[in-house]
């Protein structure tokens, strides 16, 4: 609004928002850890996508195509980044009040190799929601290596070795063979089964990747705003916040999703907030407050700008 107001014209609005553990807490071969559904953080990687980019909408496929579209995020270059498109970007042009943008895109991000984790999963049919009779709750006992040997058509007597070769040929990458060893889904460890591949897998990565006792995440977003000033000029506006839990108090995510709700809720409760239904904190005299309050509880966003 403040560009829009002085004259200017948003050419393209870009922006991609991460729930990741704190770099020193990012050991394990998908740089991450839940703090919400295992299934859903998976099932996402399954979802389509569609945004705008250079005033043509750009579709991604379901069952997969995500897994294609990732590419580098490198504007903060101690992060080791990568990022992919989430979901419709293409309703926010109306949303945000931003419909002359040529460019509209918002993403998700995650450390670089979880991705290509993620194609394994998927080449090995590992997030599969269908049932699989082999994993009904109420089967016969079985180890992950025993499933693998399931997948690839194997007797499960087979040598480790000789089961982490058809892997690879399958994989086609030994960095994913590696993750899947190190997640555990190679191992004689006992199976949770829970019907689908998908339930299955998710239940035993909720296990595995946990926050530990003085662990902490991390909330990172990135926007970056192109303007076309009355003048000419282009200006590119680089915008980051970052927040970092506090083991011994909030998650960054609880910070960063309940203090705006709370604030939120008080503006309704004191009147500041009369609108009725549901009200979308899209408007001046109600996302500005929050911001304000948001960054007296020290959730504040840095901005470079460069002129191009």
């Amino acid at each position: 609004h403040d560009v829009q107001n002085s004259g200017g014209k948003i050419e393209s609005f870009v922006s991609f928002c991460g729930g990741l553990p704190a770099p020193e807490c990012s050991d394990n071969a998908l740089g991450y850890k839940f703090s919400w559904s295992p299934r859903g953080a998976l099932l996402n990687m399954l979802s389509g996508a569609r945004y705008l980019k250079n005033g043509k909408i750009v579709e991604i496929e379901e069952n997969g195509g995500l897994l294609e579209a990732s590419s580098p995020m490198d504007f903060l270059p101690g992060f080791s980044l990568e990022g992919y498109p989430n979901r419709d970007s293409t309703i926010y042009g109306e949303l945000y009040g931003i419909n002359e943008a040529s460019t509209i895109l918002r993403g998700t991000l995650r450390y670089k190799g979880y991705v290509d984790v993620i194609k394994g999963f998927v080449n090995l049919g590992l997030l599969d929601p269908n049932p699989v009779p082999l994993l009904h709750e109420t089967g016969p006992d079985l180890t992950w290596k025993q499933f693998m040997c399931h997948i690839t058509n194997q007797d499960d007597s087979i040598f480790y070795d000789n089961l982490k070769e058809i892997l690879l040929d399958r994989l086609g990458d030994e960095k994913t063979l590696k993750g899947l060893e190190d997640l555990g889904l190679m191992s004689e460890q006992p199976v949770v089964k829970c019907g689908s591949p998908l339930d299955t897998v998710s239940q035993h990565l909720s296990n595995q990747l946990v926050y530990g006792k003085n662990e902490r995440d991390m909330i990172l977003m990135r926007h970056e705003v192109t303007v076309r000033w009355p003048d000419g000029r282009r200006e590119l506006k680089g915008i980051n916040m970052i927040e970092y839990g506090d083991p011994k108090g909030y998650t960054a995510m609880a910070k960063t999703v309940g203090y705006p709700c709370a604030i939120a809720t008080k503006m309704v409760l004191d009147g500041e907030i009369q609108r009725k239904g549901m009200v979308l904190p899209f408007t001046q005299d109600i996302y500005r407050p929050i911001l304000k309050r948001l960054r007296d509880e020290g959730i504040r966003d840095t901005e470079k700008s460069v002129f191009l």
